[in-house]
């Protein structure tokens, strides 16, 4: 329950409706029910704590056990809305002893609550359920269960489900809008295995029956994709931090035979913590430590718990997404996965169609990161370098908001040469940098809409960027600077553009420098004092175009 915000969230005014939103496919009852942050089944009860207990059986890919959910009832009710997906099964729900009835409504279950449910009391539904989760088809992207095994035959299992849902391996409200203050996951794997989890590790325990319980504790809110199964042979070491808020734990689990190439790669994490802690804060989960786990697919930001698959060498998987050769000096993984704790855990969207806030911030990280390695030059370099990965088939921001819906795949580089240019703007790296940190200061432990962080930027910046984030989050057009040199001056104006479009702009006018001018949809005049038309020129840190017109 971050926020109790949360609950009473209502939809953008400019999203359109859930049955169809327009250039997109239409959605479903399913969709619906698995995106809406405002059905009446999910809205009267606030979550503040999951009891999840799993057996993991890697012989047959299947899982049994429970989850207590304990919530506060916010205003009476009767039916609760339960999130478990096809082809898992719940077998029983049980609240004070006694057991619940349910039906089922595709990924959705629908309890009737025997007792009164009455305002501010707390109250457990315990739901127990087994099966086999669905199968991870191209894990990150299209989650569910990986089983695996590794180089040397041992079984190795994890989890990924961000955007499909958590409810693809445990049942919850699943939806990002609502988080537990915490949460214990106690998973039970076959010996010799090891489950890694979120949060400090409590207790093991052997059953005496050739398996093993890991419990696992997390002391703060946590969002549900963030929780994931991380079994296999690992090993493991620990070293301690000195941050901003005291002394930090990292703890480390690659399999038992990568530990060599694991304590040469990772020592990266020091430098990234000493970097995002300067620019975002700090590192938001001291209490629950930070953990780098050895996972079979490419990694994912489960929070305390980041997932690394990236053969423990720089770049990602062998490549440099700017093009410049700075990012194949540092791991990617460990740099973008980790930056999601303050952008992704810390801060996290309520609706997926806000999954910039995610993910253009995480991108614009890695530029940042090479700046404290390399210096700003290095960073901006790098920043407008991943911009030849967008498409511009679609916006960031889908159409609609509450059926689960995310925008398009621009919303890692051009999100992050969004806030690039808007550090532009801001033109003061200090102010920059205290809008970063009061993001994450401001929204400490919160769920949120984008249109909060949009509104919080420009405050703090002192101008209005709402059509900033109009033309680049919700359209695909590129704003163009059409221009015409007349003798000593320069006539410009945007095209291509949402109405009312104001972005300044740096523009070579006069010698090497570059001058600050504030193009409307309005012919403007400049004085010029270069050579030629062709010597005018666009500062390269704001991804706009430019044409020549006549005058």
């Amino acid at each position: 329950m971050k926020t109790r915000l949360a609950l009473l969230v209502v939809l953008v005014a400019a999203a359109v409706s859930p049955a169809r939103a327009q250039g997109t496919r239409p959605f479903t009852r399913a969709d619906s029910l698995r995106g809406s942050t405002t059905s009446p089944q999910r809205t009267w009860w606030d979550v503040t704590f999951y009891d999840l207990h799993v057996a993991v059986s890697p012989s047959d890919s299947s899982i049994r056990g429970y989850n207590g959910i304990t919530y506060r009832v916010l205003k009476p009710a009767r039916e609760l809305q339960v999130d478990l997906m096809v082809p898992l099964v719940v077998d029983s729900m049980v609240q004070d002893g006694k057991v619940v009835k349910f039906r089922r409504d595709g990924n959705a279950f629908f309890a009737t609550l025997l007792t009164p449910q009455r305002a501010n009391a707390s109250k457990t539904l315990t739901v127990y359920y087994h099966g086999k989760p669905q199968p991870a088809k191209r894990p990150p992207w299209d989650g569910g269960a990986s089983w695996k095994t590794d180089s040397l035959g041992a079984p190795w299992i994890v989890t990924t489900d961000q955007g499909m849902g958590a409810s693809v391996w445990w049942p919850n409200k699943d939806s990002e809008a609502d988080e537990p203050d915490s949460q214990r996951v106690a998973i039970t794997v076959p010996e010799p295995l090891i489950n890694v989890g979120n949060g400090r590790l409590r207790t093991v325990r052997h059953n005496g029956d050739g398996t093993a319980t890991y419990e696992w504790f997390v002391v703060n809110p946590i969002n549900n994709y963030a929780i994931n199964l991380a079994i296999g042979k690992y090993d493991h070491w620990s070293e301690l931090y000195q941050g901003e808020r005291g002394v930090l734990t990292l703890d480390f689990w690659p399999l038992a035979y990568h530990m060599d190439a694991a304590k040469r790669q990772w020592g990266q994490v020091r430098p990234m913590l000493q970097c995002f802690e300067h620019w975002f804060g700090p590192y938001p989960w001291y209490e629950d430590g930070y953990k780098l786990v050895e996972v079979s697919h490419n990694g994912m930001e489960h929070q305390s718990a980041v997932a690394y698959g990236n053969g423990f060498a720089n770049g990602y998987r062998g490549r440099d997404a700017s093009g410049t050769g700075s990012g194949m000096k540092w791991d990617f993984i460990i740099v973008h996965e980790s930056a999601h704790e303050w952008f992704a855990n810390n801060i996290t969207y309520k609706d997926i169609a806000d999954m910039w806030v995610h993910e253009s911030f995480a991108n614009y990280s890695e530029a940042l990161y090479t700046e404290c390695l390399f210096g700003k030059q290095a960073g901006a370099d790098y920043v407008v370098g991943v911009r030849r990965g967008i498409g511009n088939r679609s916006p960031i921001i889908p159409a609609a908001y509450g059926v689960n819906a995310e925008g398009s795949g621009d919303m890692y580089p051009k999100g992050g040469n969004m806030l690039h240019m808007i550090r532009q703007i801001v033109n003061d790296d200090e102010k920059w940098r205290g809008i970063l940190r009061g993001l994450n200061k401001t929204f400490w432990h919160q769920t949120v809409m984008g249109s909060q962080i949009q509104a919080y930027i420009s405050k703090e910046a002192g101008t209005d960027l709402s059509k900033v984030f109009e033309q680049y989050l919700t359209t695909t057009k590129i704003p163009v600077l059409e221009y015409a040199v007349e003798g000593g001056a320069v006539r410009y104006r945007w095209a291509n553009v949402v109405p009312g479009f104001n972005m300044p702009l740096k523009v070579r006018l006069s010698g090497d420098s570059y001058d600050w001018v504030h193009p409307t949809e309005q012919w403007q005049t400049a004085k010029f004092a270069l050579p030629s038309a062709a010597d005018f020129r666009v500062d390269v840190n704001f991804y706009v175009t430019m044409k020549g017109v006549s005058p």
